[in-house]
């Protein structure tokens, strides 16, 4: 178990000493600084905190926390980051990772640590383009997308990370715009409450190779008419005179303005997050209009680590030995002379 704590942390407990390098303007500043807010009210020491990054802009996240950390190798982050958990429960892992480093090279080790379920948590920073490597296209950029890798428009249709996170069994999926830093640090303290697998997919501005990625959703202008911000157990409204609202028509979610048509706001859909069945979670991760942000689904689940134990003990009750050498001088032994 974590020790408790005796003094109360700042975000200047969780900023290094180093140099931070990104370019003027990037998003990434602003999911640095809000994560070191979060850290202080997350009730766990910082030396029980652990940074795991891959390869990419935000991967230099680890030089940036004064905690422990390891910048790993490309599309490695949840392979390294799991065995950290497994070696050393108590603590808090944190995998940083970018839509190329996850969902590229790293797919195969991404997928497979939300089916699995371990307690830690991820944040995808999701640009839609290689930014460290200087602009090429990446498994999230648009069809069409003109880059240094398809200059004449990419061809290949994109992952969508939602999607992918709760084809793959994913117990939490967040999502939200790059530029909303009091909404982020809430992020980030919630997924470490939760008990599983967290994934929040920040939507991240490029500022040198993707600029305004996302502008149609996330401009100051028209963010609260273009997105909305769910909570569990709360009625799916949004719009700048909270006027708009999601019913479910068929199989699909529609917006209506609340007062027309006689739909009041009992008629809106109420936010259900923590349902085990995610067909609702799959429709607002589809959604394009609004885009559907904050905690989409938070279903709580036996973790890896807990269906690991419960199997140990299972086989441990019914094992006829008690330690190694019972093992080794069992069944048929043969003497060398």
């Amino acid at each position: 178990m974590q020790d408790t704590i005796e003094k109360k942390y700042t975000f200047k407990d969780f900023a290094s000493d180093q140099e931070v390098r990104w370019c003027p303007g990037c998003d990434d500043y602003v999911i640095l600084r809000s994560m070191q807010k979060a850290l202080p009210e997350m009730g766990v020491n910082k030396e029980d905190v652990v940074f795991i990054s891959g390869i990419g802009c935000s991967s230099r996240f680890p030089y940036y926390i004064d905690s422990y950390g390891m910048h790993s190798i490309h599309g490695r982050a949840a392979a390294i980051s799991s065995g950290v958990k497994l070696a050393n429960p108590d603590l808090s892992v944190w995998m940083i990772t970018g839509d190329g480093d996850s969902l590229a090279i790293g797919g195969n080790h991404f997928i497979h640590v939300l089916r699995r379920n371990l307690n830690l948590n991820i944040i995808l920073f999701n640009n839609e383009i290689y930014g460290l490597t200087k602009g090429q296209f990446s498994p999230t950029s648009l069809i069409g997308q003109k880059t240094k890798s398809s200059p004449y428009g990419n061809t290949q249709p994109p992952f969508h990370p939602g999607e992918l996170a709760l084809g793959a069994q994913a117990r939490f999926f967040a999502r939200l715009g790059g530029n909303s830093p009091k909404e982020m640090t809430s992020l980030f303290v919630e997924a470490e409450k939760f008990k599983g697998t967290s994934l929040i997919e920040i939507l991240q501005n490029c500022v040198i190779f993707n600029d305004g990625c996302f502008t149609q959703f996330t401009d100051k202008n028209v963010k609260e008419d273009k997105q909305i911000f769910l909570e569990h157990g709360k009625p799916m409204i949004f719009g700048k005179e909270k006027d708009k609202g999601l019913v479910l028509n068929g199989l699909k979610l529609e917006v209506v303005t609340i007062g027309e048509n006689g739909v009041t706001q009992e008629d809106i859909l109420v936010h259900d997050a923590k349902c085990e069945d995610n067909t609702l979670h799959q429709m607002l991760v589809k959604l394009q209009y609004p885009l559907a942000t904050g905690i989409i689904r938070s279903f709580v689940d036996a973790t890896f680590e807990e269906r690991e134990a419960m199997l140990n003990a299972e086989v441990k009750s019914k094992s006829q030995f008690s330690k190694v050498d019972d093992l080794f001088f069992s069944g048929e032994t043969y003497e060398v002379k």
